[in-house]
């Protein structure tokens, strides 16, 4: 069975090597970059067996981009300490938002209301979340999130851009990108939370799209490797307005 591989960083901006990956199942760290091919170089080497390869890498490389703690565990949250995430962010609340539904979504009048007619009400009052937005915009914190969306978009990537419009009205700033841009980024197929650039709060879905658990993370290399993916995602991702337009365009 081929091994499953997240792939974690590199200090190239180009598609070429140097770059670390891990085993998402063994926690083996693989990394890629230019072979050592001198003989009197791979001469001084202690303990290369046959069919072993050297690599030379940057050590900046490992520093940024390779696991620090060996065994570090999941420390799975529930949804009430997930949900006070939110009061407690002092600056920033980021998410990336990559599934093609969310069975959470397709739950109430709401829902029923677009599958009926293709149009939601964005009136943002009357929710506590909503108000909860209100409030943390209006102390100078940001919630924003990026949005992966299909070509063609899934009925629940349709939905969730005409829901936006009430998020927006309450303050938060919202984003959408192409999954192929995405898939040219390297971004992750994960969803996950970032808080204050130091607490990622991954999130874990069943067959069913339907929420498990939340992971709780703030080793170092996780933190920054999430950091990254919001960077890139954030400059390359289009408000609603214009990528609405982009969507019109390609249908």
């Amino acid at each position: 069975m081929a091994r499953r591989l997240r792939f974690n960083g590199t200090t190239s901006d180009e598609d070429e090597c140097p770059a670390v990956h891990e085993d998402m199942d063994t926690g083996e760290v693989i990394v890629q970059g230019s072979p050592l091919t001198s003989p009197d170089e791979v001469g001084q080497l202690q303990h290369l067996s046959d069919g072993e390869v050297a690599v030379v890498v940057p050590r900046e490389l490992l520093v940024d981009w390779a696991p620090k703690d060996r065994t570090r565990r999941a420390r799975v949250i529930g949804r009430d300490e997930f949900s006070a995430l939110f009061g407690k962010f002092e600056h920033t609340a980021w998410r990336l938002e990559t599934r093609r539904r969310y069975a959470s979504d397709e739950r109430g009048d709401r829902w029923r209301q677009f599958a009926e007619t293709g149009v939601l009400d964005d009136d943002p009052q009357g929710s506590d979340w909503f108000r909860a937005i209100a409030d943390r915009v209006a102390a100078g914190k940001r919630i924003e999130r990026v949005r992966l969306v299909d070509d063609p978009p899934t009925v629940g990537q349709r939905y969730l851009l005409e829901s936006a419009k009430r998020n927006i009205a309450a303050g938060e700033d919202i984003r959408s990108l192409w999954r192929a841009e995405a898939e040219r980024l390297r971004l992750p197929a994960e969803d996950f939370w970032l808080f204050d650039s130091r607490i990622v709060a991954l999130m874990h879905f069943d067959d069913e799209d339907r929420l498990k658990h939340v992971e709780l993370i703030t080793e170092p290399s996780e933190v920054v490797r999430c950091s990254r993916f919001r960077d890139a995602a954030w400059h390359h991702a289009s408000e609603r307005r214009d990528f609405l337009a982009e969507l019109e365009r390609a249908d």
